[in-house]
Parts: C-alpha cells; sequence; structure tokens
C-alpha cells in the first residue's frame, strides 16, 4: 500500500494540526479549517495560530463530525484579504482560483496534486491525439484542466452549477477551451454513456460519501460505488487507459476499493493506498484513500 503525499507545492503548506483543525497556508493566505481526524493535540501553541492565520473557519458544534462530511459554519477573517484569489501548482503550471466557502472548502483538495500529476504523465505518454478523459463528481475542475492541458478532449460532470462555473473558471485561468461542462447525477449520466457505446480512455471519479444529484437524486457511497464502477469498466477502452478512484468515506479502507474495482477489471493489478499531507511539525495527515491503474 502506497503513502502519498503533494511534493514540489511551494504555494500550499500544512503547517500544523490538531483538537479537529488545521492550519495551512494556501499561496499568500494562511487559514484554519476544521479537520475531524486530527484528534491529537497540536504541535505549535494556540498563539502561533492565531498570529498565522489570515481567516479561520468556525464550524457550528456537533456532536458526530465525520471525515468527508462539509462542515457547516463561517469564516472569521483575521486580516484584511480577499474573498477569492489565486494559487499556482508549480511543477504542471496550474493556476487554480480559490475562494472562502461557506463550507470550509477553498475548491481545491492539495492531496489530489498526486493524482494531477499522475494524469498528466499519463497522457502526454500516449501517442494518440484523440484521448478522451471523464472526470465524475469533478469538483472545481482541477483534474479536468490538468487532462486538457496535457492534450485530452474532458468531459467534466458534476452535479452543482456553482462547482461548475468555478471549473470554467479554471479552464479560462490557464488559458484552456473546449471542456465539456455536464449538469447531471454522475450515475445517471454513466448509464446513458454506456447505452451510447461511447468509449474513453481515462476516468476518474472523486465521489462523496453521500448527496444528491440536480433532480434530487440520492447518493450514498456505499450503496452505489460497486455499480458505478462496474458501469465504468463498459465506457473504459481496452489499452492506453487509466482509471482513478478517490475516496473520502470513513469505513471504506482501499482495500476495500480495491476488491471493488478488480471484480470488474479483473486483469489489472492497481496500485492503492492513502493521501496524506505533509507538515514540517511531524504530524502528517492521512487525507482519505485513492485507487488507480494505468495500461
Amino acid at each position: 500500500m502506497l503513502m502519498c503525499y503533494p511534493s514540489g507545492w511551494k504555494e500550499y503548506e500544512l503547517i500544523d494540526s490538531g483538537n479537529f483543525e488545521k492550519l495551512e497556508r494556501f499561496g499568500a493566505y494562511t487559514l484554519i479549517r476544521p479537520e475531524p481526524q486530527a484528534i491529537w493535540m497540536p504541535s505549535l501553541p494556540k498563539e502561533v495560530w492565531s498570529q498565522r492565520a489570515d481567516a479561520h473557519f468556525n464550524r457550528e458544534q456537533k456532536e458526530n463530525y465525520r471525515f468527508g462530511e462539509d462542515a457547516k459554519g463561517g469564516w472569521k477573517k483575521k486580516k484584511s484579504m480577499p474573498d477569492s484569489w489565486q494559487i499556482f501548482y508549480e511543477p504542471l503550471k496550474l493556476t487554480l482560483r480559490l475562494a472562502l466557502t461557506g463550507f470550509g472548502h477553498v475548491g481545491i483538495f492539495p492531496e489530489q496534486a498526486n493524482n494531477w500529476d499522475f494524469i498528466d504523465e499519463t497522457v502526454r505518454s500516449w501517442k494518440v491525439k484523440d484521448s478522451r478523459v471523464l472526470n465524475l463528481f469533478a469538483y472545481t475542475g482541477a483534474a479536468s484542466v490538468v487532462a486538457r492541458m496535457a492534450g485530452a478532449e474532458v468531459t467534466h460532470v458534476d452535479s452543482s452549477r456553482p462547482g461548475l462555473n468555478w471549473a470554467n473558471q479554471n479552464m479560462q485561468l490557464n488559458h484552456q477551451k473546449d471542456i465539456r461542462w455536464v449538469h447531471e447525477d454522475a450515475l445517471k449520466f454513466v448509464k446513458r454513456e454506456v447505452k451510447r457505446g461511447n468509449k474513453y480512455s481515462g476516468i476518474i471519479m472523486d465521489p462523496p460519501p453521500y448527496g444528491r444529484g440536480p433532480d434530487g437524486e440520492k447518493w450514498m457511497l456505499q450503496d452505489k460505488l460497486n455499480e458505478l464502477v462496474g458501469l465504468s469498466s463498459e465506457l473504459l477502452l481496452p489499452n492506453q487507459r487509466f482509471f482513478i478512484l478517490s475516496m473520502y468515506a470513513v469505513g471504506l479502507s482501499a482495500q476495500v476499493g480495491l476488491n471493488v474495482v478488480q471484480s470488474h477489471f479483473k486483469d489489472e493489478k492497481p496500485e492503492f493506498g492513502e493521501f496524506y499531507l505533509y507538515s514540517s511539525q511531524q504530524r502528517h495527515l492521512p487525507m482519505g484513500t485513492f485507487l488507480r491503474f494505468r495500461d
């Protein structure tokens, strides 16, 4: 099992974590955000956190705060800072828009940079010029933009209209065009693509533990993941292909993801493991699991 963390990213830093929070630097600004897995004590004094933070997200108090769950609450700006700004990922020359959202998110999950590198390297290694990549639960589109910059035709599927608009801004920030935007429930879209006989060179999926589609479709990861992966296996080309699954649900280990994927891709031997964020304070923070393969 692999342990992967983003490396070579000068503009992102996990400074410290503990007491169910994390102190992170995103470019010029440092934030305090909720982190349910940080059950330990912080390494740095509370005063240092307060001095360094430009904004602090205070979540609503709740007895059962689970990993992967949106944290409702509000931001308290400690210093003068904008509601939105940009961050640059040097290894891929990727610029992304960040913003303070009402759920404590900022528009990226930094640990996913390891997957971005995987996508870029894979697509650029292919000799074909018409590769097609499908990004499901695609959020603000970092992976979509990376695949497009590498030369793939990209279909970006998400049930959130604001998320699609944000992803479009990220595409424009990187001087790209022609990503196909689809506002739809991911499972419904995949079912239709199978019926149409469409094929893709790469499939990326980052499904939430639970949620709803634009028409109220109920999504529960444990109930639907096996079906989604099975349908995706019908969409993926037999060679020169890749597949990425990320999961942030408590109780679903990387081994669970491996079992699901290998039940549908029987000849594949995926790499799998855990994402984490590296801290100079030596309190490395686990951030979900992943599974991926490429031919």
